[in-house]
């Protein structure tokens, strides 16, 4: 099979609007969750989200582009800017021969409370004719390709939380069997919304302490729920060969990818972590792990009770106890929130970037460990070293699970 690697990268997130900004904050530990100040959370047990700040969708779209999209499009359309402008893919190849798979959870959630609030209140006459494609899931993916005449497949992927890491697999295939040369693939979510938080809440799946340091808190025996946030990632793929040719930066080679679904509940994992440890073992066995090199693991970890504890039953049924044990886990969930969709894209970022600076990010404010779940999660301060092989799990409602491994080239 065709070998694979990120040429490009692009960010948006709660701690920097683009990639170099959130690698340094997440270096730092620094805290992105805060009150919300989209909207009036006085009636609402969760007041703390992760929201991007400082965000100017006109530094990416035109106007009249900018009023007929919703916010997870503009981040995902920044993601993609960046990304591209990084890789410089756009002109080496056909245009037919580069596709963009960019996933949601959600979609438009903002625009749906927006015209259901003019629909009550002034009748349907008042509903924007833009309504159906702010609102849909493949926008994103569409105004990405329309933006750099992109027309290969074009699609989002739609697994919840898994939804980023499966739209990078997923292009990851369409390279190696050749259907492709080249994808612009990733995530966006913007679901910090009255009806988001709400839903979420009531569902008891968002923490409701009113601190951020005791918010998000994975892997801690204090861990109540996750908190949600927003944000976009974007890599650009790109076959190995053409890559090396037109000389491109090359960040890592993605070598494995294991995709499975728990078939066992809409929203909570298995208990015994099986669709996890499945699509692990799938991603290292198609990396060639052999047990002993040095692994570093993006955990899911979602702060949320069930998930962390069966997440570590799945690692070390995948790996094996003692390299799981000696693997070096974080979850960045504790500085950047859940965001959802876009989760998978931005902690794949997260993992090439650790192979490239030799960094281990932190999972920040775990104080008080949770004898369940008792491997090295880089409490609250970032650590040198140097792994062979990154992992990042995502894991989404639906039991859809995902796993990337990358290496360096």
């Amino acid at each position: 099979m065709r070998r694979v690697v990120v040429t490009g990268m692009g960010a948006v997130t709660p701690i920097g609007n683009n990639v170099n900004d959130f690698w340094n904050g997440l270096v730092e530990g620094q805290n992105g969750i805060a009150p919300i100040t989209l909207f009036d959370t006085t009636e609402y047990k969760a007041k703390l989200a992760a929201e991007v700040k400082g965000f100017n969708p006109r530094e990416y779209m035109e106007n009249a582009d900018m009023v007929r999209s919703d916010r997870y499009a503009h981040l995902a359309v920044a993601a993609a800017c960046q990304a591209v402008e990084d890789s410089g893919v756009i002109g080496t190849l056909p245009p037919e021969r580069i596709g963009v798979y960019v996933g949601t959870g959600i979609g438009g959630m903002q625009t749906f409370i927006n015209e259901m609030d003019k629909l009550r209140n002034k009748g349907p006459r008042k509903v924007s004719p833009y309504f159906v494609p702010m609102l849909i899931s493949n926008m994103a993916a569409g105004m990405i390709a329309i933006r750099f005449n992109c027309q290969g497949p074009a699609m989002p992927i739609v697994t919840a939380c898994a939804s980023g890491s499966h739209s990078i697999g997923e292009a990851v295939r369409a390279i190696r069997h050749g259907y492709t040369d080249a994808m612009i693939a990733g995530g966006a979510e913007a679901a910090v919304t009255e009806t988001g938080i709400a839903g979420f809440v009531n569902m008891q799946a968002l923490c409701v302490s009113e601190d951020p340091n005791e918010a998000s808190l994975p892997f801690d025996l204090r861990r109540s729920g996750f908190v949600i946030g927003e944000g976009s990632g974007v890599l650009v793929l790109e076959e190995y060969e053409h890559a090396v040719k037109r000389g491109a930066k090359i960040y890592g080679e993605i070598c494995g990818y294991g995709s499975t679904c728990d078939a066992h509940h809409i929203t909570a994992p298995r208990p015994d972590g099986k669709g996890a440890t499945d699509a692990m073992i799938q991603a290292l066995k198609e990396s060639g792990y052999t047990g002993t090199e040095k692994v570093y693991i993006n955990a899911h970890g979602t702060g949320t009770p069930l998930n962390d504890s069966s997440e570590t039953l799945a690692i070390k049924n995948a790996m094996g106890e003692d390299q799981a044990r000696a693997a070096i886990i974080s979850s960045t969930k504790s500085m950047v929130g859940h965001l959802l969709g876009a989760a998978g894209a931005v902690e794949a970022i997260v993992c090439l970037k650790v192979l490239n600076e030799g960094i281990i990010p932190p999972t920040i404010n775990l104080l008080q460990p949770d004898p369940v779940c008792d491997l090295n999660y880089t409490p609250n301060t970032a650590v040198k070293s140097q792994p062979e092989l990154t992992l990042s799990n995502s894991l989404g409602f639906g039991g859809h699970n995902a796993t990337l491994a990358f290496r360096r080239v």
